[in-house]
């Protein structure tokens, strides 16, 4: 049986699920079945399933990611129990407030062209250089 049909197994594939969606790298993820990163490459070309695998495993991590990130960036509250010698003695709610880093991370990201540090002005008119020179 050749290396790469083993993991062509459901068992394999829930493997390689597994690995993406615990957040380890393609690298990591070929170290954990013996092969060069590279050799993974050819595997995701070659074999749909081991590139779905990957693909849907790395989904659920990066919406936790996003959902995450947009929690921090709105702020949220939460509820710290506190214990005294072992027993529950009172409840206190906590109030995050939204991260401003986070508010333009995201906004960066989801609202490019309204957001990114650099903006594309776009001029259709015409400059002489005698205009210019009589300005001065």
């Amino acid at each position: 049986m050749a290396k790469y049909e083993e993991w062509l197994t459901d068992e394999g594939l829930l493997l390689i699920e597994g690995w993406a969606r615990d957040g380890l790298t393609d690298e990591q993820i070929a170290h954990n079945i013996g092969i060069q990163r590279p050799t993974l490459y050819d595997w995701k070309k070659k074999y749909s399933d081991i590139s779905n695998a990957l693909k849907k495993g790395k989904e659920v991590i990066d919406r936790q990611v996003e959902n995450a990130l947009l929690k921090r960036a709105l702020g949220y509250s939460y509820e710290e129990v506190i214990y005294e010698e072992g027993v529950e003695t009172r409840r206190v709610v906590k109030e995050v407030h939204p991260d401003t880093t986070a508010q333009i991370f995201w906004l960066k990201n989801r609202k490019p062209s309204e957001w990114r540090d650099k903006q594309s002005i776009e001029h259709s008119g015409s400059i002489s250089y005698e205009k210019l020179l009589d300005d001065l």
